[in-house]
């Protein structure tokens, strides 16, 4: 007899910063459709790093740098579709991002002019990096 388990699915999102600025979105292809982080599914066999730079290229056309996780975020409800865990890095690029894979669309964007609707929850991992950026205090596991 075999045992079935319902595990989370890991993910990784990549918060990367353009060297002149500002930080990559992209607008999702697929439901649920808005603006998201790029990032995606780490596949069977594949570190959380080689996913990140993987999903990170397939999605903007940029080979990143890895700086450093931001954090891991682990809400059952931060994805509609299914209970995902993200563990976000933060990640340079340089170059002109390109829509690629299931992106619809991309821009490059600061604090103050973040397009909307943004999905899953990603405006709280994107209000947490931002105050990281002006305090370097790294968001809580509260």
């Amino acid at each position: 007899m075999q045992n079935k388990y319902r595990n989370p699915i890991p993910t990784v999102d990549i918060i990367m910063e353009m060297s002149g600025g500002g930080i990559v979105l992209i607008e999702r292809k697929n439901p649920p459709y808005g603006w998201a982080i790029p990032g995606g599914f780490v596949d069977y066999g594949e570190s959380l790093e080689h996913a990140a730079r993987r999903e990170a290229e397939e999605e903007t056309s940029l080979k990143v740098k890895l700086i450093c996780q931001l954090h891991t975020y682990s809400d059952p409800k931060r994805d509609p579709r299914f209970h995902t865990i993200s563990t976000v890095f933060v990640a340079q690029a340089d170059g002109i991002p390109k829509a690629k894979d299931d992106t619809k669309g991309i821009g490059v964007f600061t604090e103050d002019n973040l397009p909307k609707p943004i999905v899953f929850d990603h405006k709280k991992i994107l209000s947490d990096y931002f105050t990281w950026k002006k305090t370097g205090r790294l968001p809580s596991y509260e």
